[in-house]
């Protein structure tokens, strides 16, 4: 096989420019410490759970009262212990949903948890279980509430930051805040206070990342665990415009199936072809968010529509190992546990992805490029199984085309990926025996940063 190491980002760069104009004002665009953060820790498990786990619905009506939850019983290590093991980092809990149950000891509403008949604060559950299993903590907040009467005036811009001020005080550190942009089709025509909530969330957490409607991490565009082949980082800034997030999410609790059949690996966010057209350009990594069942709320409908582990290790790779993060949604019981069967999914997810990382044969830091590709010769003829290549991210993102090689043993090269953007993290899996390997780098935005290239058996 001709390698062709003459063409690589040092030579003709895949045809395009090195360092212009252009070129600088791409890689002027990048991450802030705590989206830097994040991407060291890019899966984590949603937490679907509330007054639609008790009457078995996936949107309320809007008529619910207190009584209607009437789940007795919770456990929220449990919830801990589960996710934990899938390998995930973290856990975002729906603390109010469209319904507008809040799920703690709010002052601003009687229609929360502490007048149920449960009578406990299940957010201060859920974050003191995520403390004590060294787990992140976020935070959901439904905009769109079905029960506030204030709900379409004014007045509900300061409602829902009471609320807000509450979860982002009352219970430690927040990773990451939710907001979500479904809302009914005959929901009131209503403004909400974007900008507000963004000064509320970074004045009170400076640390946590504000996504989907907001500005830090943008939705992938679906529900079906599909991300696209090249998912940049660097997109246009109207990409965070609430609004436009919100068109496009659930109008209606059917819309979900919808959603969760859709693609966008063709759609083109982030290229120079794109880029070009846009004067603000902004850091805005995606996330895959899925359901591991059905539908988003447990319930007896869906109890059989678990995803087998298998597939959900292929929406990890498809997501976390194509630079954008995976959000896992895990919804426990009306029995107020994960499920056995959800519960065993999660154990084997764990051991596939804890497999990935489990023996590694060279781990290299590369930092700044000085050559158009880097070789590498390992002792001895060596299964491997994965590589993972990280850009440093500090320095944007970078390299547009890639190749990597394996070095067989007979001493011919083999191509196993033909690969495009890198960013936080590639996942490339390789699984033959080899003495070494390539990585070239064909097309870059200026010189590549290779935070990490390392090799697993």
């Amino acid at each position: 096989m001709k390698l062709k190491l003459d063409e690589n980002w040092l030579t003709k760069n895949g045809g395009a420019a090195l360092n212009d104009s252009e070129v600088e004002r791409y890689i002027a665009v990048r991450p802030t410490q705590a989206q830097i953060a994040h991407s060291k820790r890019p899966f984590y498990c949603f937490v679907h759970f509330g007054m639609n786990t008790a009457t078995g619905r996936e949107w309320g009506n809007g008529a619910e009262t207190v009584d209607d939850f009437t789940i007795s019983k919770i456990d929220t290590t449990q919830w801990a212990r589960a996710i934990k093991a899938s390998g995930a980092t973290g856990i975002i809990f729906t603390c109010k949903h469209h319904d507008g149950f809040c799920m703690w000891n709010t002052g601003t509403t009687d229609f929360n948890v502490m007048r149920s008949p449960y009578g406990l604060d299940v957010v201060a559950m859920v974050a003191s279980a995520c403390r004590e299993e060294g787990l992140d903590f976020g935070v959901y907040l439904s905009p769109w509430d079905m029960h506030e009467p204030t709900y379409g005036t004014a007045i509900y811009n300061d409602v829902f930051c009471r609320q807000l001020t509450e979860l982002l005080t009352l219970y430690g550190d927040i990773f990451e805040v939710w907001f979500d942009g479904a809302k009914g089709e005959q929901a009131k025509d209503f403004e909400y206070d974007w900008e507000r909530y963004y000064r509320l969330v970074r004045t009170l957490q400076p640390n946590a990342n504000i996504a989907i409607c907001g500005p830090d991490i943008r939705w992938v565009g679906n529900e079906a665990g599909a991300a696209r082949e090249n998912e940049y980082s660097v997109v246009p800034r109207y990409l965070t415009v609430a609004e436009t997030v919100q068109k496009h999410s659930q109008q209606t609790a059917s819309d979900a199936e919808r959603l969760q059949k859709i693609k966008s690996s063709d759609e083109d966010l982030g290229s120079r072809k794109t880029l070009e057209k846009y004067d603000e350009l902004v850091w805005y990594p995606a996330e895959v968010d899925v359901s591991i069942r059905k539908g988003w709320f447990a319930s007896a409908e869906n109890e059989n529509t678990v995803k087998c582990s298998k597939k959900l290790f292929e929406m990890y790779m498809n997501s976390v190992g194509k630079n954008a993060f995976f959000l896992l949604n895990v919804p426990p019981t009306s029995k107020g546990v994960i499920s056995r069967r959800e519960t065993r999914t999660l154990r084997k997810l764990g051991e596939k992805i804890g497999a990935i990382y489990a023996n590694p044969v060279r781990v290299e830091n590369v930092g700044e490029m000085k050559d158009g590709y880097v070789e590498y010769k390992f002792s001895s003829e060596t299964r491997i199984n994965y590589c993972v290549i990280k850009e440093d991210i500090a320095y944007s993102q970078r390299v547009e085309s890639f190749d990597l090689y394996i070095i067989k043993p007979n001493g011919k090269y083999k191509r196993v990926c033909k690969g495009g953007i890198i960013g936080s993290r590639r996942i490339i899996k390789i699984g033959a025996n080899c003495i070494g390997a390539v990585l070239v780098v064909r097309q870059s935005r200026s010189t590549p940063y290779i935070e990490e290239i390392a090799f697993y058996g």
